[in-house]
Formats: C-alpha cells, sequence, structure tokens
C-alpha cells in the first residue's frame, strides 16, 4: 500500500529533514508556487488512496469522453431546447416585459426626465404626446388580429388616442415656451438691468437691479416683451436676500398660463354660485335665530318686528357696506374676486366673508388693500351704528325697545366669561354694577346698536390671523 505525507509550507523544513533520515520511504515534498506575471496554476490530480483507485477513474474518464456520451448529450440538449414552453414561463416573460416598459417609461424617458426637470405646460404636452404616439403604434402593430371582438376595440381606442393628439398638438401651438434669449434683449439701464436669466416653467426668471421705480418700470417692460414674445406676458418683482445682499428679481410669464393657473381654481362657476346663495341663506337664518334670543318669553310679532328688524338690519348693513367697498378697491387695482361666502355661526349670527383671488395682484399695495378695505369698512360701519343708537335713545338703556342681553350669551366667549366671572353672576350682583340691568332677564340694550357691538367682535376675530 502507498504511503502519504502531507505537510504545510511552515512545515517544509521539517518534511526535507525527515526525508533524509528515511531515505527507504517515499515522501512527498511541498513546493511554494512563485507568483509572477508568466504563472500559470497547474491542476492538482486529485489524493491516491491505492493503485487500484487510479485504474477506476481513468475507466470513468474514457466513458465520458467517448463518441456515444457525448452524442447522449446532445439529444438531450436539443430535446429540451425544443420543448414547449410553460404557462408560467409565458407569463413572467409578460410580466418582466411590463416591468421593463415602465421602467423604461420612469426612468429611461429622456421627455420625462426634462418635465420633471422644468416642470412647464409645454413639456407636459410634449410628453404626453410622445405617449400617445407610442401608444398609437402599438395598436397599429396589433391591428392585424384575427379576433374581431379585439379588433373593434382597437379601433375604439385608437380613434380615442388620435382625438387626443390632435387636441394635444392645438394646445402646444397655445402654450410654447418663451425664448429668453429675446426676452433677455428687452431689459436696459433705463429699467431693469438683468445679470442673469433661468428657466422658470414656460418663462423665465431675470435676476439684476432696478433703475426706476416699479410702478414706471413694469408697464415699459410689458409692453417690449409681449413684442418681443409675440403675446401677451405677465411681468412682476420680488427681491431675493442672500448673505446679506439684497437682489431683484423679474419673473416673466405667458399670461396664457397664468389665467390657466387661476381657471384651475375659479370658483366664479354655477356651484360656487350656488353655494355662496345656500350660505347667504343660512347665515341669515342664523342671525334671525340668534335675534330671537334676546326676546322676552312672552312676546309677541309685534316684540320680534320691533327688536329683531333693527338687530338684522345692523347686520346687512355692516355686510353690505363691508362688500362694496372690498369690491370697489379690488376693481381699482384690476383684481376679480369670486362670489362672497358668508360664515354662519350660532353664537354671533355670522362670523365674517371670505373670497378667493381670481387673479394676479399686480403688487403688494393691491394684496394689503383689498383686506384693509373689507376690515376698515366694517369696523367703521359697527362704530357708527353704535354711536348713531346711542344717540337717538338718548341713553345707553336701549328705549323703548331694548333688547336684555342674557349672561348665557356671553358663554361662547372666553374673555367676557372671565369678565363675567370677575364682577359677578348677572342674577345676584349684576344691579350693583349695571344699575339698569333686570334680575333673571339681562342688561337692556338697543338692538341697533347690539348689531353695531357685535360687528366690531366679529372684525376683531377676523383681524387675529
Amino acid at each position: 500500500m502507498a504511503s502519504l505525507f502531507v505537510s504545510t509550507p511552515s512545515s517544509s523544513s521539517l518534511a526535507l529533514h525527515s526525508c533524509h533520515n528515511s531515505p527507504l520511504r517515499r515522501c512527498y515534498n511541498p513546493i511554494s508556487p512563485k507568483f509572477g506575471v508568466n504563472h500559470s496554476t497547474r491542476r492538482r490530480s486529485p489524493l491516491r488512496f491505492s493503485a487500484e483507485d487510479d485504474r477506476v477513474r481513468e475507466s470513468a474518464d474514457e466513458a465520458s469522453s467517448s463518441p456515444v456520451a457525448i452524442a447522449e448529450e446532445q439529444k438531450e440538449d436539443h430535446a429540451n431546447n425544443n420543448a414547449p414552453p410553460s404557462p408560467d414561463k409565458s407569463e413572467e416573460e409578460e410580466d418582466e416585459k411590463k416591468s421593463k416598459q415602465q421602467e423604461m417609461d420612469w426612468k429611461t424617458d429622456e421627455e420625462f426626465k426634462r418635465f420633471m426637470g422644468n416642470p412647464s405646460i409645454e413639456a407636459a404636452i410634449k410628453l404626453e404626446k410622445t405617449r400617445t404616439d407610442r401608444k398609437l403604434k402599438e395598436l397599429n402593430r396589433e391591428s392585424n388580429s384575427e379576433n374581431p371582438i379585439i379588433g373593434i376595440f382597437n379601433s375604439l381606442a385608437r380613434d380615442t388616442l388620435t382625438r387626443e393628439k390632435e387636441r394635444l398638438e392645438k394646445a402646444e401651438e397655445t402654450f410654447k415656451a418663451l425664448d429668453l434669449n429675446k426676452l433677455k434683449s428687452c431689459f436696459g439701464f433705463d429699467t431693469f438691468f438683468a445679470t442673469d436669466v433661468r428657466r422658470f416653467g414656460d418663462g423665465g426668471i431675470f435676476i439684476g437691479n432696478l433703475r426706476k421705480p416699479i410702478d414706471e418700470v413694469t408697464p415699459k417692460l410689458e409692453a417690449k416683451l409681449s413684442e418681443a414674445a409675440g403675446r401677451d406676458v405677465v411681468v412682476w418683482f420680488m427681491e431675493e436676500k442672500s448673505n446679506e445682499i439684497t437682489k431683484q428679481v423679474c419673473m416673466v410669464q405667458p399670461k396664457a398660463e397664468i389665467d390657466l393657473q387661476f381657471e384651475s381654481t375659479r370658483l366664479s362657476t354655477p356651484w360656487g354660485y350656488i353655494t355662496a346663495i345656500s350660505l347667504c341663506v343660512t347665515t341669515f337664518g342664523t342671525i334671525a335665530l340668534m335675534s330671537g334670543f334676546f326676546l322676552k318669553p312672552d312676546a309677541t310679532f309685534d316684540d320680534y318686528i320691533a327688536n329683531v328688524v333693527p338687530l338684522f338690519g345692523g347686520f346687512l348693513s355692516i355686510l353690505g357696506v363691508s362688500e362694496i367697498a372690498t369690491r370697489v378697491t379690488a376693481a381699482r387695482h384690476g383684481v376679480k374676486l369670486s362670489p362672497s361666502f358668508l360664515v354662519p355661526s350660532n353664537w354671533t349670527g355670522c362670523l365674517g366673508v371670505m373670497n378667493n383671488y381670481e387673479s394676479l395682484l399686480p403688487n403688494k399695495k393691491a394684496l394689503f388693500d383689498i383686506p384693509v378695505a373689507r376690515t376698515a369698512s366694517a369696523y367703521l360701519t359697527s362704530l357708527l351704528l353704535a354711536a348713531a343708537a346711542f344717540i337717538s335713545d338718548g341713553s345707553f338703556n336701549g328705549g323703548d325697545n331694548a333688547l336684555y342681553i342674557r349672561p348665557q350669551f356671553f358663554d361662547n366667549n372666553p374673555l367676557l366669561s372671565f369678565i363675567q366671572f370677575v364682577i359677578g353672576p348677572y342674577a345676584d350682583d349684576l344691579g350693583n354694577v349695571l344699575p339698569n340691568a333686570v334680575e333673571g332677564v339681562g342688561v337692556p340694550v338697543d338692538p341697533l346698536a347690539f348689531a353695531g357691538l357685535l360687528g366690531m367682535v366679529v372684525t376683531s376675530l377676523n383681524l387675529l390671523p
């Protein structure tokens, strides 16, 4: 039987020494490999445990390399290649194709990348047009289907995509990005000196500095830029502060694009007017209910007319004057407003009016003047109503048609409730604070004066934001 000696490189000296000491034995001397450029690894034969193992291994290698074995392997490979694909594999291939198509749409589509880098209407239209063309080509390739039902659906889809493509082509003619090189030539030393320009949507941002007041520069620039662009543009100015340096910025956008953005949020629609009318009717109802809260338990219809109508009329006067002042101020600045939406309340009857801007504000002065016109007019009207009522009565008691303000009215107001808690309950000690108070009924006040006081309270609440 053959003997086997295995040694590590670290023990090479020991193995060599043992070989010299025993010359009758066959030994295995490890040779350290040489690492170099021309070194090629040699395949090591497996370890032999006997001479019989060598004979068995050689016979197996000859059998595997025989022509018969090679022919059998080729037949098996050919049979595997000709086998029909299973349904599971076909479904997996379709899913893989869909995933690749989606990946191409979202990651490798250059049009989509441009749109994400510059989200403008022109880029969005081009992206949709490209995808529509791709879908039409796919339908044209599938038009040779033998199934008539599939052909009908394909024709309907093709007609729809064709109409959509025509619509996108018309929109593409309308919404085109402005040529910033042409627009930059319109700026000069006498209006706005532009030092840098950046693309923003279908327009641009021009960074520079003003040479004259904005009121003088804006109309001149709008006329020049509209002539250079071949269509109407909108110009407004902003200030950008960086590192304690103030840079003035001129924004230029196509007027059609701005109008489209306002069109998407426009409330001057039939549903908007229906909503405004519904809120108006609801608010009138809450004002009437709130006014009836101050009547005596045994009040008649005449008492209701005498006490509630002045209060109701005072509220309508405040709302009407503030609405007229707001509309006139907005028209003076050339700003369009949506219908007015009243906010009903079960405490004061009304908590104010809301409007939506439906056109671009020309400057910051318009942004300040329009809200202030509503607030100032409502406050002044409320103050005038209260003063007129007190003067006409000649006192603060409300005269013959006085309303009696009950303490429960102030439960929803934390400030007045706290004052009530400090000065004492109305039913017990109110007579010591207000001599004209009626125990268990409340404090008498003129209805018109009370409407003015409520108008000032509501206006003050609207000023909190």
